[in-house]
């Protein structure tokens, strides 16, 4: 049982502004002295990094999409031992989830974790309907525990007070706070939504910012005595469940890590260390050579951005090439499967890629995949058995530009999403493994041993032919 202080914080929309709320009250908290532990509902890497950075420690991602309640209430409880608050933001609106019930909603991470929800609403021209929407909300379900309101985007004393009235009569709800409309733009955004902190130029002064405006338009106290009421959990004791397994022997994991390849869950580094891994960071954009490795995990990012400076980066591609010739095992997501193919037309230009996949990559001006996937896995590959289902999620503007893609060996039958080219992911070549997919390692649990496994045979194959 645990009775940790806990806050949830959400919205009625995507892009109301409950990332500046969350960013603000967690960078406030931190500045007070507290300890902390940040979390993200849903599989965003991007807002966890601000999160991360507002409360100077890991932000943990809870999906109930991607991993089963039991494992998302172990990791809460895990990361919130030592922690004096735990804030919570959630994705999109309250109850939006991937069908017409909510399924998967951040209501439904309420309800599990039992956490007081704050709702921030954007009343841009709107007064008396913004407590109308959220009455909606109350009635909607009852059991998800609504305990206040966040005015954002208000116009004015006179817009504020009017809104304060009338959500405190007709929903009964205090207003913890009112964030006027701010006129410039403190987090930019671009087509993943904001600009990672990695490629933010004044991360500490837009934390600054919005710590400011925490502390100027938030009722601290108010939300703290809030948090502090919420109710214990009871959850089953995992302590046991830990894989006490002998390890054969410690294997180097390499991770490509820099402001092209920024996407990366903490769970899923942890999960190779608790494997036996020593995973080196390494970067495609500086590192002059790839080191010595068993194995390569290659995340998600910005390889378009970064197109030039990793396409000049031709000393690191001829090293990567060679060690994967020599059948360095490779597990790529997303951004790291574009840098392993042919080349990437980004914005009218042509980049040479690491050439390691025999495809091209298109950057094209909308989503070509978006949201949650599930994949079968219908063929051998280096790290997954022929049968396995794989719940991830996508996000992604490029996708293959090839003529000959009917061709190529995919490890994956698409059963939700798009992938490649909406029915197959997980492009196959020797052992190295290309997925559009994201995956998180405390929901395909067999992810980290798999990948430590082939480093482990890779390693050893090596050893025996060393004269």
């Amino acid at each position: 049982m645990t009775s940790i202080p806990r806050i949830l914080i959400t919205g009625l929309r995507g892009g109301g502004g409950k990332t500046l709320v969350s960013l603000g009250l967690a960078a406030a908290w931190q500045k007070r002295g507290y300890n902390v532990a940040p979390f993200k509902k849903g599989p965003d890497y991007i807002d966890a990094a601000w999160l991360s950075m507002a409360a100077n420690k890991p932000c943990r991602n809870l999906d109930p999409f991607l991993m089963d309640s039991q494992t998302l209430s172990h990791s809460f409880t895990t990361w919130t031992t030592q922690a004096d608050v735990a804030l919570i933001e959630g994705n999109r609106g309250l109850f939006d989830g991937m069908n017409a019930q909510g399924t998967y909603s951040t209501a439904t991470v309420a309800k599990l974790l039992k956490a007081p929800v704050i709702i921030v609403a954007d009343c841009t021209k709107s007064t008396r309907t913004v407590a109308a929407t959220i009455l909606g909300c109350q009635k909607l379900d009852p059991a998800v525990s609504i305990v206040g309101v966040v005015l954002n985007q208000t116009a004015g004393p006179r817009h504020d007070s009017v809104l304060r009235e009338a959500i405190e009569l007709i929903c009964g709800l205090p207003v913890l706070g009112a964030v006027a409309r701010i006129p410039q733009q403190i987090f930019p955004e671009r087509h993943l939504g904001l600009v990672p902190p990695d490629e933010h130029d004044q991360q500490a002064h837009s934390i600054r910012q919005v710590t400011n405006i925490a502390e100027k338009s938030l009722d601290l106290d108010a939300i703290e005595k809030l948090a502090r009421q919420a109710p214990p959990l009871e959850f089953e004791d995992q302590s046991q469940a830990v894989c006490n397994r002998v390890k054969l022997e410690t294997v180097r994991i390499g991770v490509c890590r820099d402001t092209a390849f920024q996407f990366y869950y903490p769970d899923n580094l942890e999960a190779l260390a608790k494997e036996g891994a020593n995973v080196v960071e390494i970067s495609p954009l500086h590192d002059h050579c790839l080191p010595e490795l068993d194995a390569l995990y290659i995340g998600g990012g910005f390889p378009e951005t970064m197109a030039p400076a990793l396409s000049k980066n031709q000393p690191f591609i001829k090293s990567l090439r060679q060690q994967i010739e020599k059948g360095l095992p490779v597990y790529a997501e997303c951004g790291g499967a574009v840098y392993l193919g042919e080349k990437l037309l980004f914005e009218q230009k042509q980049y040479p890629m690491a050439n390691v996949l025999p495809v091209s990559f298109v950057f094209h001006t909308k989503a070509m995949g978006h949201g949650y996937a599930v994949l079968e896995t219908v063929a051998e590959n280096p790290f997954y058995s022929v049968g396995n289902l794989i719940r991830g999620h996508e996000f992604h503007y490029t996708c293959i530009d090839s003529a000959d893609a009917n061709d190529l060996k995919f490890a994956f039958r698409v059963r939700r999403g798009y992938g490649f080219d909406g029915q197959r992911d997980g492009l196959c070549q020797g052992n190295v493994l290309a997925c559009y997919t994201h995956v998180h390692a405390l929901g395909v649990e067999s992810w980290a041993p798999a990948l430590c496994q082939a480093a482990i045979c890779f390693k050893q194959g090596r050893k025996q032919s060393a004269p």
